[in-house]
């Protein structure tokens, strides 16, 4: 249902902003999945001692605030779209490196001797990995949209940091928890998957409260320049689907 809808009858309403945040997040996905994880980093803190991570992980959580961003303002429906455009893009990224890697280097250029090993060590990911990645950030990323969507509803759309984090410390924790079991699992001690689980969800958690400033700002602005606030109270929470679904309501600032 759309209340006082800002096109014609009939029509959907139009975005100005939709396709910017569905940019940004997969932008930050594929760079995240594809240029941070060749390299571990440790970095040593007083008292708490060393933390080893993939530098991925430093920016992996921002894909999860462009999803709060959407669900909260766009619904549900449009944030699954977001995640099958994430998922397809990876896809397609596999299948790219893939392919380069394995098309034979030419010997006239003396620079593929040196090139064609390094990326292999870079992007020369295993099948357990790249599954592993995939796998975890399309359920991780599902789960962050449905608990946001629903915890709106339940919350009448008041208290915004309770779904923001709410939402990013359930679906970071099957992100995170379908990952490196899928991806390490016989290959890494149980002690050190839990510890990298443990140390991981607590950071990216950490990112969004930290955040929460920034995403009360942003929300309020795209509410406003939409015309639109989503309330998923009829929606069909099924991963499966592309229709636009939900109710709309026009946003009034007070």
């Amino acid at each position: 249902m759309i209340v006082n809808p800002p096109t014609a009858p009939g029509e959907r309403p139009a975005f100005r902003y939709y396709e910017f945040c569905m940019a940004g997040m997969v932008t930050v996905l594929l760079c995240a999945n594809l240029i941070g994880p060749a390299k571990v980093c440790s970095v040593t803190l007083p008292v708490l001692g060393t933390f080893v991570f993939g530098a991925g992980n430093l920016f992996f959580p921002i894909s999860y605030i462009f999803d709060d961003l959407i669900t909260e303002v766009y619904g549900y429906a449009r944030a699954r779209r977001v995640a099958w455009a994430g998922l397809g893009a990876l896809m397609f990224a596999t299948v790219m490196t893939q392919f380069i890697l394995r098309v034979p280097p030419s010997r006239l250029e003396p620079y593929n001797a040196t090139l064609q090993p390094a990326l292999e060590v870079v992007f020369g990911g295993t099948w357990r990995i790249v599954a592993a990645s995939m796998i975890a950030y399309w359920c991780g990323d599902f789960t962050n949209s449905f608990v946001l969507a629903k915890l709106k509803v339940l919350t009448h759309g008041r208290w915004l940091w309770t779904r923001t984090v709410g939402s990013t410390m359930a679906g970071q924790a099957v992100d995170s928890l379908l990952f490196y079991p899928i991806a390490f699992g016989g290959l890494w001690t149980s002690a050190s998957l839990f510890h990298v689980i443990a140390f991981n969800w607590t950071f990216k958690v950490s990112v969004e409260v930290v955040s929460t400033p920034f995403i009360y700002y942003v929300v309020g602005r795209l509410k406003r320049a939409e015309g639109i606030d989503t309330f998923d109270r009829t929606t069909h929470f099924t991963p499966f689907s592309f229709r636009d679904e939900g109710e709309v309501v026009t946003y009034r600032p007070r």
